[in-house]
Order: C-alpha cells, then sequence, then structure tokens
C-alpha cells in the first residue's frame, strides 16, 4: 500500500510541478519506521486454536489501509493571532467525533515577513483527577468492557522481538540467503527497502516442504506456553505460514511434539502478513530448546516467518547461563502498563505524595475526548520564575510506541520520592528548573494498542490519531516557507531565521489538523520551553533538527544553525543510555545506527515533514530532539524495570542541559522592567531567540566565547561579549537597553508630561543629522544631473 502511496505521489508531483515542493505529505514517510513501509491495519488480532492434523482453519484477513493527506500552506498576515490553530485548555474539542473527512486547502506560498506572531496567553487550570471521567466518552472509547483489558498471558516472552534472545539462540533448518537467517525471525522485524539485502523482514527457508524449522534455544529450563506468529515484512513479497506444529526438547536431540491429547497439535498460522496471531500450547510444557515447524504456507509464497516464544524460565542450579540472569530496577516503581484510567490514577498518587512541588494540568482533549494531561513540576508549581528555564518531555506521540509514556510515569514517581529522601541532584534540579511532562499525547491511538496487548497489537495498531493523521507530521510545515523565502529574496537583511508565523491556511478550521496538535501548538505558544525530547520507540537511535530534507530529497544530512549544540544533546542522551552505549548490541531492524554512535541527522535518515522537532526550533525558542528508546514498540510489562534503569540516568542528564550557556533578564535602562519580545542574536549563528514576557531569556550554546545583540522594538541596540564555561550552570549576561529619543518623546508626550532638555537636546541632533544627510543627497543629486546636462551639450 505504501508503495502504491509513493507512486500516487509521484504522479501528482509530475502533474504539478510548480507546486510539488509546498506539499506537506502526512504519513508518506515515519519518523521511527525503519524502513518507511508502515501501514496503518486494522489488526484484528486472532487467537490460533489447536487444529487436527487433517482440518486447518482460516480466519478472516485483516483490512490494510493508508493515510496519505496532503495540504499546502500560506504565511499568516502580518501581527496576525493565531486564535483557530489553538484549543483552549480544558475545552473540549470541536472537531464531529462522528466526521472522518477534512477538506484540503490549496492556496500558494508566500514570503514571511519579519512580523512575530502574537497569541493571547492561556492559563492551564489544575485538573482535579478526583472527578469521575465524562460517561459519554467512556462510552465511546471503552464501549465494550470486556475488550477493554488486553489477554493475560501466564508466561512473558522470551524476548525475541526486545533482543534479550541472542542470535545464536536462534538457529534454523535451512534459510534462502543471509539476510532472511533465522536471526531475522523475530516478531514485528522491519526490513529494509531494497530487496535482496542483509536486512530482510522475516526467516524464510531454502525448500518448500514440511521438514523445515525455526529453533529457539532459551538457554535453561523454561515453562513454555505458547508462540506468536507473523508473516514476512517486506514490499515486495507476500509469504507467510498458514498452519505449523511444535516440537520441544531438552538436548535439541531427542524431540517430542507438543500434543493436543493423543494426537500432535497443529496451529493456526496467519492470513496476512502483518497480523500477529497467538497460539496457546493446550498444556504447559518444559523444555529448553523449541522449534516452529511450519505446515502450510501461502500457495503463492514460500515458507516465512517472524515469531516470539512465550515461557517462563525456571531456576536451575546446574545452568551456567544463571549468573547472567539480568536485573530488574532496585527502585520501587510502578512497573505496569497504565491505560488512561490507570495513568490517571498513578499521577493523582503522586501528587498526594508531593502536593507541593507538583501540579496536573491539561492542555486540552484528543479526538474521543481523553484529557492530555501534563505533570508539571517545581518548586513553586503553577508559575513562571523569572530566570528559571522551562523543560518538556513528550511522549506517546505514536500511541502504540508505549516505553516512553511509560517511563514518564516512572520519572514523576522517582522524583517525588527522591525530593522527599533529600536526594540533592533532585532537589537542585526542582528548584532550578521548571519541568513538564506530558506521558500520552496519542490517548487514544494507546488505548487502541493497549487493548491487543504488548504482543499482539502489531507494528502499527495504534500508531496513528483516531482519525487516522501521524501527528509528527501533522504540525506546520515551515522549513519549506523558510527555504522558499531564502530563494526569493535579494535582500538577506529582510529575511527572518525565527519564530516563523503559522501559514494561515493551517490555522482554519477546514486544515486537517488533529486536536492533539492544536493542543500541543497552543501549549507551546503560552509557556516558554527552552529545551524538549519527543519520546519514540521502534529503533536505538537519537535524532536532532532538522526532520526534513530540502527539494524532498529522500533523505539528506540538513543541519540547522545550532547543529554542534544538536549534537551533543544528541550525544548526551544516546552516550548515558545503557543499550544505546552496548557496543556490543545488534542492529534493531535494517540500519546500524552504531557506526553513527548511536546519533543521527533526521533528515539525513529520512525526511519528515511537518515534524515536531523542525516545527518547535523554527515557531518557538526551543530545542527538541527525538528519541527512539527501544526496537520494541510495545515491549512487555516485564521489560519494564531494564527499560527504566537503562534510561534513567539519560532521563535526569539531558534535563540539565537546559542549564548550559546563557540566560539573563533584558531590561529598560530607566524603569528597570524587563522586555518582552527582544530579540537575542548571537554572532556567527544564523538563529535568534525571543525574550520571554518578563524580559528573561535563555540562550543554549557549547563553551567559547560569544557577541551577543540584543535588540527591541522603541530601544537602541545593545551588544556584549559573554563566556560560556564548561560548568554546569550558565552564564548570566544581562542587558539593560536605552529607549530611542522617538519612544521617549512618544511616551512622554502620550502621558502629558514635558520634555526633559535631554530630550529636546537629542532630538535636535537628530534633526540636524537628517537635515545634512538630505542635503548631502541632494547635491549630489544636483551634481549628477549637471554633468548629464554638460554632457548632451557636448
Amino acid at each position: 500500500m505504501t508503495f502504491i502511496t509513493i507512486c500516487s505521489f509521484a504522479l501528482i508531483c509530475i502533474a504539478r510541478l510548480s507546486t510539488c515542493r509546498n506539499v506537506s505529505l502526512i504519513n508518506l514517510e515515519t519518523q521511527d519506521r525503519p524502513n518507511g513501509t508502515d501501514i496503518l491495519h486494522d489488526n484484528n488480532t486472532t487467537f490460533a486454536p489447536v487444529l487436527s492434523t487433517t482440518f486447518i482453519q482460516t480466519t478472516k484477513t485483516a483490512d490494510a489501509s493508508t493515510v496519505a493527506n496532503t495540504f499546502k500552506t500560506t504565511t499568516a498576515a502580518p501581527g496576525s493571532k493565531q486564535s483557530n490553530v489553538t484549543t483552549p485548555a480544558n475545552t473540549p474539542s470541536t472537531t464531529n467525533p462522528q466526521a472522518t473527512t477534512a477538506k484540503t486547502p490549496t492556496t500558494t506560498t508566500k514570503s514571511p515577513t519579519t512580523t512575530v506572531n502574537k497569541s493571547t496567553k492561556v492559563h492551564f487550570n489544575t485538573e482535579d483527577l478526583n472527578e469521575k471521567i465524562d460517561k459519554n466518552v467512556e462510552k465511546r472509547v471503552w464501549y465494550k468492557a470486556e475488550d477493554s483489558e488486553p489477554p493475560e498471558l501466564e508466561c512473558p516472552p522470551l524476548g525475541l522481538e526486545s533482543l534479550r534472545v541472542k542470535d545464536a539462540q536462534l538457529q534454523a533448518s535451512t534459510y534462502k540467503r543471509r539476510g532472511l537467517g533465522p536471526h531475522r525471525g523475530r516478531l514485528n522485524i522491519q526490513s529494509g527497502i531494497e530487496d535482496g539485502d542483509i536486512y530482510d523482514g522475516a526467516w524464510c527457508a531454502a525448500y518448500e516442504d514440511k521438514e523445515q524449522w525455526l529453533r529457539v534455544d532459551a538457554r535453561r529450563p523454561t515453562r513454555f506456553t505458547g508462540v506468536v506468529l507473523q508473516g514476512r515484512s517486506s514490499i515486495w513479497s507476500w509469504d507467510f505460514v498458514t498452519s505449523y506444529k511444535v516440537q520441544l526438547s531438552n538436548d535439541s536431540i531427542a524431540w517430542k511434539p507438543c500434543m493436543n491429547g493423543t494426537e500432535e497439535a497443529v496451529f493456526e498460522g496467519n492470513q496476512d502478513t502483518e497480523t500477529p496471531v497467538l497460539g496457546l500450547f493446550p498444556v504447559p510444557v518444559v523444555a529448553r530448546y523449541l522449534r516452529i515447524n511450519p505446515q502450510t504456507w501461502y500457495k503463492n509464497g514460500t515458507i516465512c516467518l517472524r515469531a516470539e516464544v512465550l515461557g517462563c524460565s525456571i531456576p536451575d542450579p546446574n545452568n551456567i547461563y544463571m549468573w547472567q540472569e539480568e536485573e530488574g530496577s532496585r527502585d520501587k516503581l510502578d512497573f505496569r502498563h497504565h491505560n488512561y484510567k490507570e495513568m490517571r490514577k498513578l499521577m493523582r498518587s503522586v501528587h498526594e505524595s508531593c502536593p507541593d512541588i507538583t501540579r496536573i494540568y491539561s492542555i486540552g482533549k484528543s479526538y474521543m475526548g481523553l484529557k492530555l494531561y501534563v505533570m508539571e513540576i517545581s518548586d513553586n508549581p503553577g508559575k513562571h520564575e523569572l530566570g528559571e528555564p522551562e523543560f518538556r518531555y513528550v511522549a506517546g506521540m505514536h500511541g502504540n510506541e508505549v516505553l516512553g509514556r511509560e517511563l514518564l510515569l516512572n520519572l514523576m514517581q522517582y522524583m517525588c520520592r527522591e525530593y522527599k529522601q533529600g536526594n540533592q541532584r533532585i532537589v537542585k534540579l526542582i528548584k532550578e528548573t521548571r519541568i513538564h511532562l506530558l506521558p500520552s499525547m496519542n490517548p487514544d491511538g494507546y488505548e487502541m494498542a493497549y487493548k491487543k496487548g504488548s504482543e499482539l497489537s502489531g507494528w502499527a495498531l495504534g500508531r496513528y490519531s483516531y482519525e487516522g493523521i501521524d501527528m509528527n507530521h501533522n504540525f506546520a510545515d515551515l522549513n519549506t516557507i523558510m527555504w522558499d523565502a531564502i530563494e526569493l529574496e535579494t535582500d538577506k537583511s529582510k529575511l527572518i531565521n525565527h519564530y516563523f508565523p503559522i501559514p494561515e491556511k493551517y490555522t482554519s478550521e477546514e486544515a486537517f489538523v488533529a486536536s492533539e496538535t492544536r493542543a500541543v501548538i497552543n501549549w507551546m505558544q503560552n509557556i516558554p520551553f527552552v529545551l524538549s525530547a519527543n519520546l519514540h520507540g521502534g529503533e536505538l537511535v537519537v535524532t536532532y533538527p532538522f526532520d526534513m530534507t530540502r527539494d524532498w530529497a529522500p533523505r539528506e544530512h540538513t543541519p540547522t544553525a545550532d547543529d554542534s549544540f544538536f549534537r551533543w544533546l544528541a550525544t548526551v542522551y544516546a552516550s548515558t543510555n545503557h543499550v544505546m552505549s552496548d557496543p556490543d548490541r545488534r542492529p534493531c531492524h535494517n540500519e546500524d545506527f552504531l557506526r553513527y554512535n548511536n546519533i543521527i541527522n533526521g533528515a539525513n535518515w529520512h525526511t519528515v515533514p511537518g515534524s515536531m522537532n523542525d516545527f518547535s526550533y523554527l515557531h518557538t525558542n526551543c530545542f527538541e530532539i527525538t528519541v527512539e528508546l527501544s526496537c520494541d514498540k510495545f515491549p512487555h510489562a516485564s521489560e519494564l524495570p531494564r527499560e527504566w534503569e537503562s534510561n534513567k540516568e539519560s532521563l535526569l542528564v539531558y534535563m540539565e542541559q537546559v542549564h548550559r550557556g546563557l540566560k539573563g533578564v533584558i531590561r529598560d535602562k530607566d524603569t528597570e522592567t524587563g522586555i518582552p519580545d527582544a530579540v537575542i542574536q548571537v554572532d556567527d549563528i544564523d538563529h535568534h531567540i525571543r525574550s520571554a514576557s518578563d524580559g528573561d531569556y535563555w540562550r543554549l550554546l557549547n563553551p567559547g566565547d560569544y557577541d551577543v545583540t540584543v535588540t527591541a522594538e522603541g530601544y537602541l541596540p545593545s551588544k556584549r561579549s559573554c563566556r560560556v564555561e564548561y560548568d554546569h550552570f550558565p552564564t548570566i549576561c544581562d542587558f539593560r537597553l536605552t529607549k530611542t529619543p522617538k519612544q521617549r518623546l512618544r511616551e512622554i508626550l502620550a502621558k502629558g508630561g514635558k520634555i526633559p532638555k535631554d530630550l529636546m537636546l537629542r532630538l535636535r541632533q537628530i534633526r540636524q543629522r537628517k537635515l545634512r544627510a538630505t542635503t548631502k543627497a541632494l547635491n549630489r543629486q544636483r551634481e549628477s544631473q549637471r554633468r548629464a546636462r554638460q554632457t548632451r551639450q557636448r
């Protein structure tokens, strides 16, 4: 389906070459899709019944669809308010939950002006989580009580998908080639775009007969309870197994079949390539080795499969691998998956434990009416303190990438507990930073994935919003506006490099913009965030802006003006993450990011128009990166303690980076009041920032000496040199600006006051300077005219 979508887009571009560059594709490329081939599936996960040896029952094939919505952008009128783009906090979305289509505006792009968007400040009211969820919302989201919880599995997965099962533990009877070897037979593994490379999307047997098998070595006695099976991930082939047997062994020599009473059990397999199918054993079996033995397969395909094995380890004192038992976490946190209701309970309990440093508020609602809750952690919650930077973590943009959600819930528990116990690192962080944690940006998508469970939700179910929107392609494409302006403008001094206005058509009610996206944009505009990270899943890498390439190249290194600092931010997280920093780890899917030190420019991975990272950098002061946290988008609950330990230090040290660089307050020299919207320009870095409403600012920079110029409307520019040290605290670099004579005169006359002598003298000097300049210009003009007449007379 994605191949067809790409072809369709190519035809559109050929037909409309003049405007193709300005089209913003939704879902054509995905931020964390290793092979660019995500398909939105119905994913009616099937439970495989045990079949007789002579009868194979078929199941309904899951429907597949893709969403590729396009829109073009126009620049907002100078000084226009972004009233349409925002959804006021704590109010229901005006979107009709029954509507599933929207109009696609097609107007042309204009060059931006130097006017900055101004939006009305919104106060995000504190939420009372003791209140019950609206009954209408409950009916829409949990219309069947029996479907609201995932199926309970007796034993957790061994870890084929999460890579806890190593390549050496997987063997096969035969395989076609290296790229289709047994190490590729892992649930949800994604193939590369090129057919025939070393990164294909399944184990495929070399021969088509019933003697082929995929073997898993658990390395210890294990009580096996079932198998989850999936077909081959490929945009070129359609291969899956429709039935299979299971054999077990303690020594890999003598094998016994899994029995269904007195007969050998035959399990139902797949009816498509993506939908996971669960096959539960009639009776759990204890063994060390398990092999999957395909019996039938798709008639126009071949034997290919991806799998996960369910089993509980049994202690064995004679097992040489017992000393390698993986540890969990020493932190006593709530390590389990939390649906919307459970998330509310956990956030409420954290607030009740630490009411002095926490506050819960909502930035809006999802399409289905679920609130987007934020946990604020600060020594003065609910208020922006002068000079204190604002930090945010956002998780769950893709609803089925759930690890970020659980990590943020763990983080708020951990910070509350450590603060109460006097951990000085946490105390300092809370006292000097205002922290905002949004654990679920796409709660509708999460609930869809949660109902299927960690092993059965597949690769794409719950990724998109309820409307089918990929939110990481849903922000305004300001990159194209910027690059078009650079190409069209002859006077480079008129170009802007920050606070790009949102295109007018993007803010209209007809624009195909998710209510969740509008809420986050409103949030960004009303809080002066300095640093952020967007938590995803499905890979192990940290990406930094730009995420979009110029001229729609599929992938190309596209750096920002702050590339060196973004690389530092990405390195800080990647180098402190236990799994990413492991030099012996294997690639998740089809890209080996170890050769890039686990960081990469987003556009150099694949282009992502309309990403939140790029929007944040071009529309606000905030620097933002994307963290791909795990190969497994939806890890089993048993994996969560290990994932917390792997990411805990990274989450903390990344927050501390908000205190690097320069900070200060820009004040009026006469009144000492803060000056809002002052422009802070660092020489040799073509990206400016602006001061907040109280005049305070934060400029993230690497260590070094910088010349900084501050300008503000009605004030004379001010310039000074500031040094950023290697210390873990910012350099204070304050500015006091002097009003221009015209501004002083304007304010005095408005108040009906008397003009002071020094101002009159200054105004007289300005008039005389202008008079002299005008006289010189006139004299030059007359001289040129005189010479022209003399030339004609000759």
